[in-house]
């Protein structure tokens, strides 16, 4: 019987060793999924959310020229959720060559006689422009946080790669900006347009 006992308990102690080499094996596939995944996007250029959008857009702009026989009409939208600003696109629109480095400017003022903060999200017409819409510079990189009525110029430094499809030929930048949840959130109303809050 202490045979048989043994024999188990060596047959036990080789399926410890195997589950927990391979739970080692499965950490270290986890833990190299990350880096993995990264070096895939960055060679492909594809779905890389992970490289912040500013230095995207500069690896982008340094192997573009201007293509000076297409023209984008580039139309800009401001609006508000549940935010006491006043938020306005300083024009409404821009026509631009791919590949040309263009700023444009966003207007905010702040309402309420407390400091709100709040984050701006873009979003594109149509979707797929926003794979060529390469921001330098946006006041979205960064929560913005204003002083009771204070009013502020913000600007946008953007370029339009020029291997965007030659079939869109209209690129509507929206921006919508959010309180940013747990601050200063008495008297919240319903999303209104930037337009109708000015």
């Amino acid at each position: 019987m202490s045979t048989h006992s043994g024999r188990l308990a060596t047959a036990n102690r080789r399926l410890l060793l195997r589950l927990a080499v391979s739970a080692a094996v499965m950490f270290g596939f986890g833990f190299l999924l990350v880096p993995f995944y990264e070096k895939i996007c960055e060679v492909t250029g594809i779905n890389n959310f992970l490289r912040p959008e500013a230095e995207q857009a500069a690896r982008a702009v340094a192997n573009t020229q201007v293509d000076t026989s297409r023209r984008i009409l580039v139309q800009f939208d401001a609006n508000l959720h549940h935010l006491p600003w006043r938020f306005r696109p300083m024009q409404r629109s821009i026509e631009v060559h791919p590949g040309q480095l263009v700023q444009v400017e966003y207007e905010v003022s702040n309402t309420r006689d407390v400091p709100v903060t709040g984050q701006a999200v873009p979003s594109y017409g149509p979707q797929l422009a926003g794979r060529y819409f390469n921001k330098m510079d946006c006041f979205c990189f960064e929560q913005q946080t204003l002083a009771p009525g204070e009013q502020r110029t913000m600007p946008v430094v953007f370029v339009v790669d020029p291997a965007l499809p030659e079939d869109i030929t209209v690129i509507t930048l929206s921006y919508t900006f959010f309180e940013l949840p747990g601050r200063n959130t008495a008297g919240l109303q319903s999303p209104v347009r930037a337009e109708d809050a000015s």
